[in-house]
């Protein structure tokens, strides 16, 4: 019973939490009479004390920002006011179409990039692949409403038989319907079809620190001053190279935002609920349970669990899902 309860009171907590937000994004819009003359455009970057800003005609600006805003992220549609002939003032964030968030040491949410329409996850050999990693920003995606794309980078420094076992790890999510790219930025490898993933739209690279996003990004605009680092050899960790998430446009039309690598992901503000239905194979079995409040654990008359046993969920991914709880428990 405790735990019913206790459910209910983290599903109350979240709309409440999602109402705030909502309510402060339309009240930071509403213009006033000092934003009369406000004028439209995206964040691309953020430098802590001030953020750059892009009109419509694709000129950049360096804003500063009011002091009663929240924190703006690449992709952020904000109202701004010229200040001077160089520089402006940011005064209202136009309310976001979805973002990627993920807790800081406070607990309270640190947004990654906004109004986004997909995001790709890239791993690697080295550092060691992690599909618990690659499994909370599928849920995060899920939960967000943005198409997730896995992108397995530096294939060519496996032998062929630890690369194919890479492949047949990664199968895993080809089969419940993702789509996986491999690539080697190095070799020039599945470039093609990485841009033709980002094609027209704004995309958000994430991963751990030393997968190569920022090598990626340099082969796909080589202009783009990007950073690029090399793995810890003690830790097998890679280093962070990016710090500050940027946006970058590409010759396609597209739109793709560098964000700093993490070691860990943390989710923000998701229910058990929607935990279980970022699992996206769970889908079919939801409410199929014999109780209504199934953690879809040892629980008798699980359906996910039966699921399990006849092969149709693969155990990855339901032990996955039981460390995703564990997590929001704690």
């Amino acid at each position: 019973m405790s735990k019913r309860r206790l459910s209910k009171r983290q599903q109350t907590r979240i709309r409440e939490q999602q109402d705030k937000h909502l309510a402060q994004a339309k009240q930071a819009h509403t213009p006033d009479m000092a934003d009369s003359n406000g004028m439209e455009g995206t964040v691309v970057a953020n430098f802590g004390v001030t953020v750059q800003v892009e009109d419509n005609a694709g000129n950049s600006i360096s804003c500063n920002v009011r002091q009663n805003m929240e924190t703006l992220v690449c992709g952020d549609h904000v109202i701004w006011q010229q200040a001077d002939e160089q520089n402006g003032i940011v005064v209202a964030l136009v309310p976001r179409n979805n973002f990627l968030a993920r807790p800081d040491r406070r607990g309270k949410a640190r947004v990654i990039a906004a109004n986004i329409d997909q995001i790709l996850i890239v791993s690697a050999a080295r550092p060691a692949m992690n599909t618990r990693l690659i499994d909370r920003y599928l849920v995060a995606a899920e939960t967000a409403g943005i198409i997730p794309v896995i992108v397995f980078n530096k294939i060519d420094l496996p032998d062929a038989e630890a690369l194919a076992a890479f492949q047949a790890d990664l199968l895993i999510y080809t089969e419940i319907g993702y789509q996986v790219v491999f690539t080697s930025a190095k070799q020039h490898q599945g470039l093609a079809e990485i841009q033709q993933v980002l094609n027209h739209k704004t995309s958000v690279v994430v991963g751990q620190s030393g997968v190569g996003k920022s090598s990626l990004l340099n082969c796909l605009l080589p202009e783009a001053p990007a950073l690029v680092g090399d793995v810890s050899d003690s830790s097998n960790k890679g280093r962070h190279t990016t710090t500050l998430a940027q946006l970058y446009h590409l010759p396609s039309g597209g739109r793709l935002i560098d964000s700093p690598g993490v070691r860990e992901f943390g989710l923000w503000e998701v229910s058990e609920e929607q935990a279980a239905s970022g699992f996206i194979e769970f889908r079919p079995w939801l409410g199929r349970c014999q109780f209504r409040d199934c953690r879809h654990g040892d629980e008798p008359g699980c359906a996910i669990r039966h699921a399990v046993e006849s092969g149709e969920i693969h155990p990855q991914r339901w032990d996955s899902y039981k460390r995703i709880l564990e997590s929001l428990a704690e």
